[in-house]
């Protein structure tokens, strides 16, 4: 966790905080509920000496009169309280989902390491709603202490022993059921955290079910599945049964209290020490107690589990950053020269490299691994750990991931489609669109992207064309329909420096050579890297650089590479 992040009680007092209007409100609103509660059975008590016991019907019409308001106001407050209560949860939720999709997406990033995409979706919505619960509760539990302050009260006026009794009692009892809550904190972290990891994998399997079905991996994934749920359902199991026997203990406890209290009352009333109007009162207000004892029972319970909810929330906030935020600002035009100096990292192994500005580069490597590592520095999803990369002389790691993001588009190999229309999916690239809520317009940068990646043919096969809804992670296309969709949003962006990892894998060979030559008109003047072995895009370049072991090993024009190195010629040509 990164040292002066925010703690899950941090987390929790800026959920409760943010609504302590609402808070406020409703937990007022719920005392005069609770005081309205613990007042009914004091006057059926006063009915009884006042009016039952005299044969006094006036005073009987004005005591009805006084429930009746009672009854009113509590049920009115009530509902209003709860309404507000209910409000200031949801709110909380909303806050603390907005602060982690800013969190992830903040462009730093670093917030979803080690985690799956599921998991970090399961905590920005079962763990965020815990957390807003605890917003929801708090007016509940400060209702439920004022009803047990009104009730030691109201039994101190009818008996000062009974008072001191309640008085005296409730801080155990508060003290025990706080102390049972603290296994079904602990158990119930473990729940949320299974639950996640569960929702994590099912969405990775569903994500590659094309590939898992096409290498017949499918019995190995289920079987992956089946232990990650069993895991998850053991651990909800321990949480309810954790749940259910502290709400078991703390009922039994306050059973036992209330049982005290009747004894207590009833024994005065025998010695005459109080009327039968109060002994009335005293056992109406004992069986009032244990509503606002349920009441407190239910709402520690709530917070145990918004605790555990609420350090889950805080590890992601506090992730430390991936990379810097740097300080320096990018000039308005970019050259797009490249340096790489001594560049280590993962799989690199001190890399020195130059790309003129609007060169055509190709860069082969056999490596996956040194591939990725590669497109991770230059995209700025990580620094380097040794050596430098500069971008027209100033180091990346001294601007703004944005502005280096914005000035260097790295296209991954595996780039996922929206569930948009095609052209919407071109067009979230492009700086034509300044107002992302306006329908896509097919502009002529839009429309040379399409051509030059092909996908004009890909629309032209569409029922609507390029206004064809496709299906989540554009599903509904082959695979080779999907990279050119995916080439041509990178291209519709235009920026200065554009680095395409395996664009056309999955493309024809013949619509492969067309994309080629394409590729090299639409980005002339504009420095690109294109990282893969695919003769007929290196064929393009304006030279190749080879990496084996992480290092550049050779330097040069792709035919005389093909013809005078055996390595390249296994590596492109195999």
């Amino acid at each position: 966790m990164l040292t002066g992040g925010p703690t899950g009680g941090d987390v929790l007092r800026r959920a409760i905080g943010g609504q302590r209007r609402r808070v406020a409100g409703a937990s007022l609103l719920g005392m005069t509920h609770q005081g309205c509660e613990a007042m009914v059975p004091v006057v059926i008590g006063v009915v009884i000496d006042q009016a039952v016991a005299t044969g006094s019907t006036g005073a009987l019409v004005r005591w009805l009169i006084v429930l009746a308001v009672l009854f009113l106001v509590l049920s009115t407050c009530y509902r209003i309280s709860a309404r507000i209560a209910e409000r200031g949860g949801e709110e909380a939720a909303h806050g603390i989902r907005v602060e982690l999709g800013t969190r992830v997406l903040d462009a730093r990033g670093g917030a979803e390491a080690n985690r799956l995409p599921g998991e970090l979706t399961n905590i920005a919505t079962d763990d965020a709603r815990r957390v807003g619960t605890v917003a929801t509760m708090l007016p509940f539990g400060i209702a439920g202490l004022a009803g047990l302050a009104i009730s030691a009260v109201a039994l101190l006026r009818i008996s000062v022993p009974l008072g001191l009794l309640v008085l005296l009692g409730i801080p155990p009892l508060l003290w025990l059921g706080h102390r049972i809550s603290m296994p079904l904190e602990q158990r119930s972290e473990v729940e949320q955290d299974r639950a996640a990891h569960a929702s994590g994998v099912a969405a990775d399997l569903v994500a590659g079910l094309r590939v898992l079905k096409g290498i017949g991996a499918e019995s190995a994934a289920v079987s992956r599945y089946r232990r990650t749920s069993q895991d998850s359902l053991a651990a909800a199991l321990r949480a309810a049964h954790s749940r259910a026997g502290h709400e078991g203990a703390v009922l039994a406890l306050t059973g036992l209290f209330i049982a005290g209290i009747g004894m207590a009352g009833a024994y005065l009333a025998m010695n005459g020490t109080i009327s039968v109007g109060d002994l009335v009162a005293a056992v109406g207000l004992a069986q009032f107690l244990l509503g606002p004892f349920q009441m407190l029972t239910w709402v520690n319970a709530e917070f145990a589990q918004g605790r555990a909810s609420a350090r889950r929330i805080a590890e992601v906030l506090a992730a430390p950053h991936a990379v810097a935020a740097g300080d320096t600002a990018l000039p308005a035009k970019t050259d797009g020269g490249l340096a790489l100096r001594g560049v280590g990292f993962g799989a690199l192994r001190g890399i020195d490299l130059d790309v003129r500005p609007g060169e055509f580069l190709g860069v082969v490597t056999r490596d996956p691994a040194v591939a990725r590592d590669l497109l991770l520095c230059l995209g700025r999803e990580a620094d380097p750990a040794e050596g430098t990369i500069a971008l027209d002389g100033l180091s990346l790691t001294a601007l703004d991931p944005a502005d280096v993001r914005g000035a260097i588009r790295v296209a991954q190999h595996d780039a996922a489609l929206f569930e948009s229309s095609l052209l919407a999916n071109v067009a979230a690239g492009s700086d034509d669109r300044a107002d992302t809520e306006a329908p896509a317009v097919l502009t002529d940068r839009i429309e040379a992207a399409l051509r030059a990646s092909a996908a004009d043919d890909v629309a032209r096969t569409l029922p609507e064309g390029v206004d064809t809804l496709l299906a989540e992670r554009g599903r509904s296309l082959s695979g080779g329909q999907r990279q050119r969709v995916a080439l041509a949003r990178a291209l519709a962006a235009d920026p200065p420096v554009l680095v395409l990892h395996d664009p056309t894998t999955a493309v024809d060979a013949v619509t492969e050579s067309v994309i080629a030559a394409r590729l090299r008109e639409i980005r002339r003047g504009r420095t690109t890297l294109l990282v893969t072995t695919s003769p007929a895009l290196l064929t393009v370049t304006d030279r190749v650089v080879v990496l084996d072991g992480g290092a550049v090993a050779a330097d040069g024009v792709h035919a005389d590479l093909v013809a005078g190195d055996e390595a390249y010629r296994t590596a492109v040509l195999a």
